[in-house]
Order: structure tokens, then sequence, then C-alpha cells
């Protein structure tokens, strides 16, 4: 009996053990979290977290019979090129991911990438830039629509709308701001109107009133927030308003109404016309829309479902791989997901003609205008046209 209980007693030991032990999957999130940014920051951080929630409240996620509880390292690389190098090779050299939900700008994506395709890593970027993807660099991916996929059609509609003949812009002094401009000005332009007046300044900068009155005093007939944060394109819009400009304010690329609202007021926001990336109808965001409101005490930015998708994708991709060690199997899977349906709707890659590789999402779109502080959507949009709601 003594030498039966003698046998048994390491296997007895070993089994709760056993049922308690989980691999943890490292995913970092370099994004930005402090700063004029910091709302789209969150947006990315915060996707992430809530899609590791889910997998972690099932037990973990099972890939190749095993479960590994999912661990988000978040890093706030400030909006800079350098902290966003230094951030991503600790991620790489001392974390040890392979997987990282970012960076948030485009000049921090470009920064980082020789580093994270040297090293294999697979990053899902928001930044704008049509140098973030290209097949030189098969690691990155883009979860959410740019102003190059989105402005064509919306401006088609804004000019055709309002009539808009010279609109005016002001951009942040980077890759982010020159790549934003560009786009803008080939779809005005496109669309019959010009973007005849674009002042560049640094992102610190907090007083625009010399650029505006310049803007303003050219004879524009609208202003263009595309490419500027949600804190300055606050400013802008509460400068702008108080040196008296009444034209059209219109905001096509990266949702952040709510911000806007917040530093400018309400009275020089109606009216304001925006992009929304989600349809106004889907139950299914805004359901996720009063989680992240009650997890995190803030209103959803429009960003936050893409990248929510975009790691949840992320996950399917290592199970349709069997592997989270091997991210080049990882990446070929990620890469042949079709008609993936996630909260925003069936959500699928493209962008080779535009990029040369199909690692930018296409997605639907919406106009919207914002009244009493709130979106309210008028239009329906896929990359070829935008199309009024009848209400």
């Amino acid at each position: 009996m003594n030498r039966v209980f003698k046998l048994m007693l390491p296997l007895a030991l070993a089994l709760p053990a056993a049922a308690m032990a989980q691999d943890t999957l490292k995913i970092g999130a370099l994004v930005t979290l402090s700063g004029a940014g910091a709302a789209w920051g969150q947006a990315l951080l915060y996707g992430a977290e809530l899609a590791a929630d889910d997998v972690n409240a099932q037990g973990g996620l099972e890939v190749g019979g095993k479960k590994y509880k999912i661990s988000v390292i978040p890093y706030d690389d400030k909006y800079q090129s350098a902290e966003a190098v230094t951030a991503a090779n600790r991620l790489v050299s001392d974390d040890k991911v392979k997987y990282i939900i970012g960076p948030m700008g485009s000049a921090p994506a470009l920064a980082v990438q020789p580093v994270t395709e040297r090293e294999k890593v697979i990053i899902m970027t928001l930044g704008f830039t049509n140098k973030a993807l290209s097949p030189e660099k098969p690691y990155s991916f883009r979860p959410n629509l740019t102003t190059e996929e989105t402005a064509p059609p919306i401006i088609a509609w804004l000019v055709k709308r309002f009539s808009l003949k010279k609109v005016g812009g002001l951009f942040p002094n980077d890759e982010s701001g020159q790549q934003i401009s560009n786009d803008l000005a080939k779809a005005y332009e496109k669309a019959g109107a010009a973007l005849s007046s674009k002042e560049f300044f640094e992102r610190q900068r907090v007083d625009m009133v010399p650029l505006l009155t310049r803007m303003i005093s050219s004879g524009i007939d609208a202003i263009e927030l595309d490419g500027n944060s949600p804190a300055t394109a606050g400013m802008i819009v509460r400068q702008a308003r108080e040196l008296g400009f009444k034209g059209p304010i219109v905001r096509n690329g990266g949702p952040a109404t709510p911000e806007i609202v917040a530093v400018a007021g309400k009275a020089a926001t109606e009216g304001m016309m925006v992009t929304s990336l989600q349809d106004p109808d889907n139950k299914e965001v805004a359901n996720y829309a009063q989680r992240y409101q009650d997890k995190y005490k803030k209103n959803m930015n429009g960003f936050s479902p893409a990248f929510y998708d975009g790691t949840h994708m992320l996950f399917k991709a290592m199970q349709n791989a069997g592997t989270v060690a091997d991210s080049t199997k990882v990446r070929d899977e990620l890469a042949k997901l079709k008609d993936y349906k996630g909260i925003q709707g069936v959500v699928n890659w493209s962008g080779k003609a535009r990029y040369g590789i199909d690692h930018q999402v296409a997605s639907p779109f919406f106009i919207s205008e914002v009244r009493n502080g709130q979106e309210v959507t008028v239009a329906r949009c896929d990359i070829d046209k935008c199309v009024d709601i009848q209400k």
C-alpha cells in the first residue's frame, strides 16, 4: 500500500500544477498615450485589451493544442519617432514579443519598421502614410481605413453639397501631414475644387491664429481638418470661429468628434462634416462602445473597433497557423483571411493596386454632420461613391 501511495504521490501533486499551468502570450501596444494624440493611442490600446479580455474570459487563446493567456504590454511613443524606436527595441529584445498593435503615427511607423521587419514582428499600424505598406514590408498590416481610401468619394460629395471651390487646410509638418495634404489636394482637384491654401506647423503648436488669418484672408470656402490630432483639431475649430469664419469645417480621416467638441464647444462645431467609420445601425459596435465606456470611463474613439477586430483577426491567424511562435506562418494566415466577420461587419484585405500588397483593410464608411455635439449620419460610402441616406 505504501509503495502504491509513493508511486501515485508525484502524479497527484503534478495534476493541480498541470491544470493551473498556462502559457502567457505577450502582445505589444506601441501607441501614443500622452499629448494631443492620446485619444487615438488609447483607442488602439483599448481595442487590443478588450479583445484580450474576450479570449482570457474563455480560459485563454487555444492554439496548437495549448491555451495562452493574453497579456497586452503598452508603451507610450509620445507621437515621436525616437521614442517609438526605443519602445520597439524594448518590446522585441526585452519583452520578446512577435506581435505589436501600433504604431499610431506615420513617422513612428516608418521609424520602427526596420526593426520589426528584420525581426519578423507583425505590426498593426494606424499610420496613414502610403509608405507604411509595401511588398518589402510583409509583416506590416493596417486594419483601419486611411485618407487615401476615404477622401476621394467623400470630397466629391462635399464639393457638390457645398459648391466648394477653394479649401484651406492646416497640417502637421511631418510624414503624416505631408502625405495627407497630398492625398487631399488630389481628391479636391479631381472633384473640381482646390486645396488652395496649405499651412504646416510643428505638432506642439497651439496658437493657430496667424496661420488661420492668412488662410481665411485668401478667400477659402471651407477648412479641412484631416491630419490633425483630436485636441489640435479642436483648437483649430475654436480659433477659426473666433476669427469669424462662417464657412463649412470638414474632417476627412480619423474619428475625433467627441474630443473636438470637448475642446471647441458645441456652438463652434455645429454643422461640421466628418468621416465616420461605423455604421450607425450597427448594434455590435454600439455594444462595444458601451463596454469601452464601462471599463475606461471614456467615450469610444471611432478607431477602436478596427483595432479590436484587427486583434481578433490576429488571434484567428494564430489559430489557423497552429503556432504563436512562428510569426511568418501567422503572417501568411492573417493575409489569407477573407470575409472576416467582426463587429464592424464583414471585412477583407485589399490594397494591392495602391500599395503592391493586400495588407490594407477594406470596409464601409460614412459621412456625418455634427448636430448639438453628436454625429448624425447623412451618407453611406464605399471607395467609389457616397450616397445620401434617406431619412
